[in-house]
Formats: structure tokens, sequence, C-alpha cells
């Protein structure tokens, strides 16, 4: 079965700082590589260039100022997936989730075994902090640690930092910050080729000021992505610790399987998380296996509109789009 389209889309919510990622993978898919080279070639360029400051090395360091990576793959064709989460050292986070997909029977390795794992395939292994993240750390406890992501501890959170102890009679407190897309953020790429075979996958460096050994949507799969050749893919971007409770990216898959298009799909599983955390910051995108794609996202202050990147063989360069948040 033949296709007309190539489709390459990329989500970020700044896709300003992904345009040259997009246009790598775009040229590898056109070049004939597979869907999973291009999509492990454009976001490993994200994690080199640090996207954001929200992917790849030297940036949002947890509360003991280390950054972590987070990252998945996924075939398509065999729904296989490799994923690492908690990751330390190792530049190349989704080239070490290809390597837990093609090298073990497992799909996701954490923390400092992954590590070791990376070493033992030979990925090289350097300090991931950099003077920006040190400085990060250093505001944040010169401001009392603040914003964190503590409830029901003492001393109180919101006022000075750790080591906390759980109170004695825990109260429901809901975090005090609100929303901010700048804290965390994930570049996730979905791609199908023109003979209808589709990958997808996620990397980020998680959410500044977490708590160590966090770990968030990107590397879950069917939250931070999920894709499958017969019905098509997602993939998300955002707060992960929500958004990962109601597996949006599986649910707008089975959505496109049952024949929802694109769009649709992305606006059911926004709202799906919607009616349980209204103002969750958050953003999904979808391709169908014909090459239409959608997105949406969740309007919140100093949200309202979600951008992401398209390429396929109408364009023949990527090209930046937007959707108005629900």
């Amino acid at each position: 079965m033949h296709h007309l389209l190539y489709t390459l889309i990329c989500t970020f919510s700044f896709p300003l700082f992904v345009i040259t990622c997009t246009n790598l993978s775009w040229s590898a898919l056109q070049s004939g590589a597979s869907v999973l080279d291009a999509v492990e070639t454009g976001c490993a360029r994200c994690e080199a260039d640090q996207c954001n400051g929200s992917v790849g090395f030297g940036g949002s360091p947890d509360e003991s100022g280390e950054t972590t990576l987070d990252a998945m793959i996924m075939n398509g064709d065999t729904m296989e997936a490799g994923a690492v989460a908690d990751l330390r050292r190792i530049k190349n986070a989704i080239g070490v989730a290809r390597a837990v997909m093609e090298h073990t029977d497992h799909t996701l390795l954490v923390g400092e075994s992954a590590s070791v794992f990376a070493e033992n395939m030979g990925f090289i292994a350097e300090d991931l902090t950099t003077n920006k993240s040190v400085n990060i750390l250093s505001e944040w406890l010169k401001g009392n640690c603040q914003p964190n992501y503590r409830k029901n501890v003492l001393p109180d959170p919101s006022a000075s930092c750790g080591p906390y102890k759980p109170r004695a009679t825990a109260r429901r407190n809901k975090r005090a910050q609100g929303a901010n897309e700048r804290s965390h953020d994930t570049i996730g790429m979905v791609a199908l080729d023109r003979d209808g075979h589709m990958a997808a996958g996620t990397s980020t460096n998680g959410l500044t000021h977490k708590v160590p050994g966090r770990v968030g949507d990107s590397p879950i799969v069917g939250a931070g992505a999920f894709v499958d050749s017969s019905a098509g893919g997602a993939a998300a971007t955002g707060d992960g610790d929500i958004m990962m409770r109601l597996l949006p990216s599986y649910l707008a898959v089975e959505l496109m399987r049952a024949g929802a298009d694109p769009s649709a799909a992305c606006k059911t599983a926004i709202s799906r998380i919607k009616r349980h955390y209204s103002g969750f910051f958050g953003a999904i995108i979808c391709a169908n296996t014909t090459g239409h794609y959608g997105a949406a996202c969740n309007k919140v202050p100093g949200f309202s509109q979600f951008h992401f990147m398209v390429s396929n063989s109408e364009s023949e360069s990527p090209l930046m789009e937007y959707v108005d948040c629900l």
C-alpha cells in the first residue's frame, strides 16, 4: 500500500528551536532513511542543541542541581519501543532509548542502571551540568527553593527548603504556582513514510526543580507518545505528571483507529484530561495513516495557542502551524 504523503509532525511549545531538527528529520526521510532513523535524528539534534533548555544537557536541573534525561522511541510496525528515564551522564538519550529497543527485550530502563547500560553500548559518559544549570540552582536556593513540587510536608514548602518530612495529618494542598510552559517541555515527533511505516519519539530533560527521581510522561508508552502503523501516531508535551495519568497519546491513536480525524482525536484526548484537571498545561499532535494531521492544547493564562512543525510532500519544507487552545 503506497501513500501519497510523507509526513513528519513535531510538537514543541517553541518551534523556532526545532526548525533545524525538523529539517534534518525531513531530509533523512526524503533520502530514504527509515522512519525510526528520521525520528532519532531530529530528537538527537534537539538534544545536542539544548532546545529551549528543556531538552538535552544543562537544563531543567532537579532539586539537587542535576540534569537527567527521559526519552522514548517506538516502531509503529512492530509495536516495539525503547525508553530511558532519569538517565545520567549521557547526552544522547534518544539514542540510548533506541538501543534499549534494539538490544534488549525490555522497554524501559531507568536511573543509574540505564546509564551503565548506555556506557556498555558505547555511549560516552560526560557531565550534563553547565554554568546555566548551576546558576538556575543557585538562584532557586537563594529564593527559598521556590517554586517546588512538594506538598503536605514540613517545613512549609511554600516558604523554605527541605529536607522535608510528611505532615502528621496530611492535608490536600494544591500546588501554589500556576502553569508555566517554559519550565517543562518535550520534543515529540511522529513520522510516516510513503510505504505506510510509522514511528514516534520523544526527548526531554523534564521539569525544572523536580524531586530527584521524578519521571514524567515522555518515556512512558501511550503517554508521551504512541504509534501504530495501522492507525496513526501521537505525541504530547506539557505537564507530564498530570498527562501521563490519562495516556493521551494512546487514546488519540485509538480514536483515529475508530475513524476520528486527527484534529478530533487530539481534541478529545485533551478534553479527557481537562475534565479532571482544568488548569493543566499541555498539548498533543496527531497524524493518521494517510498523512493527515492535527493538534490540540488546553488554554491556560499565557498559553492560548500551540505551535507545531509539519513537513510533508505538499510543503516540501517544514511549516510552522498553530491551533487555538480549548
